[in-house]
């Protein structure tokens, strides 16, 4: 282990923290949690539904689902809870199926959509995070698209009201470009607000602007009096190996050949990234929810499989919940053409 390193390391065993949360829950011990509505939750004991989970991504985040290559079905499901994960993260482009005037209505058949693919979850005995995805005219235009914005929480919020607290709400996927990490710590009170007026208990899940990236944690503003908030981050770290050959990064192409073997000095970068955020945790007394990370297709799959297990190790040493992505696209863990896992990634998921 790198010197610098154990000094960290060294710091969080003198906080008695080093493998467990701030309350010494395990994301991998899960319970039964109540029904949001009848007292406060806590967010340390609901992050243990998650502990590991999948995104069902390229589906209803798509402008239309099957735009992107990928329409749920309802075996998705059942595979996923066979194969050992807890939880689902449902990425959703409201924004694409809601008006563009007050009161900003969303389309009642996308809904009843949403409605099955959560259902299906719940049913299943799976954990669900849904979330707004996507919302790229927010990215550009925060202030123009605040209003629409709240409004679709409450809708999103007041359809769900009486659903169990295994439904968790995550406010906004990813805040970027003209939505700052300023101009978000302003909205949150009121998004807040928005969910609590018909969600007075559900656990919501927060992450920092910049893209919700790890290092991002520090600029995060949350109110001290709100309790029932998990903190979510994405990890893609390093970018140049994970996202190598991705037809949207630009310059991607030059780095195809990329490979992680888990050398020291590779192994001890993440573990880094992951000791600073859960010592932000510590301060902060919030639980953690890795809410993406993944390794895209044109890396080799020895190294896409090294670097997954290592990543998810890593967020549950640290008394993380994880989720990844995703289930059957380009960083999939199931091949939905074979009908069949990639089980080198299966396996570094859950062994």
């Amino acid at each position: 282990m790198h010197r610098s390193l154990r000094k960290v390391v060294a710091t969080l065993l003198a906080l008695g923290c080093l493998c467990c949360c701030a309350r010494d829950k395990s994301p991998l011990q899960t319970q039964v949690p109540p029904t949001p509505g009848q007292s406060p939750l806590d967010p340390f004991v609901q992050n243990t539904l998650l502990a590991r989970g999948v995104n069902l991504g390229n589906a209803l985040e798509a402008p239309n689902e099957g735009d992107w290559g990928v329409v749920l079905e309802e075996r998705y499901f059942q595979l996923i809870k066979e194969a050992g994960f807890t939880a689902v993260r449902i990425p959703v482009r409201w924004s694409a199926h809601a008006s563009n005037k007050a009161p900003f209505l969303i389309d009642p058949a996308f809904v009843e959509r949403v409605d099955w693919a959560v259902n299906q979850a719940l049913h299943r005995g799976l954990a669900v995070v849904l979330n707004i995805h996507h919302y790229e005219e927010m990215m550009e235009d925060p202030t123009g698209h605040k209003e629409r914005f709240l409004s679709l929480w409450r809708q999103i919020a007041q359809r769900y009201r009486d659903y169990p607290a295994e439904l968790f709400f995550e406010l906004l996927n990813e805040p970027n470009g003209n939505l700052t990490a300023e101009v978000w710590n302003t909205l949150l009170p009121e998004a807040i607000a928005a969910v609590r007026a018909s969600n007075p208990y559900r656990i919501l899940i927060i992450g920092p602007g910049q893209w919700n990236a790890v290092g991002a944690l520090e600029s995060l503003r949350l109110p001290e009096d709100e309790r029932g908030i998990i903190v979510t981050f994405h990890y893609y770290n390093p970018f140049q190996f994970t996202h190598q050959g991705a037809e949207w990064v630009q310059g991607s192409q030059a780095w195809l050949g990329t490979t992680w073997t888990g050398t020291p000095q590779q192994k001890n970068a993440i573990e880094l990234e992951f000791v600073r955020a859960k010592l932000w945790a510590e301060q902060h007394n919030r639980p953690l929810f890795v809410g993406e990370f993944g390794a895209y297709s044109k890396a080799d799959m020895n190294s896409r499989a090294l670097w997954t297990g290592f990543v998810a190790r890593q967020a549950e040493k640290y008394g993380m919940s994880w989720c990844y992505w995703e289930f059957c696209a380009g960083f999939g863990v199931y091949d939905r053409n074979a009908n069949d896992w990639h089980y080198p990634l299966l396996r570094a998921l859950i062994p």
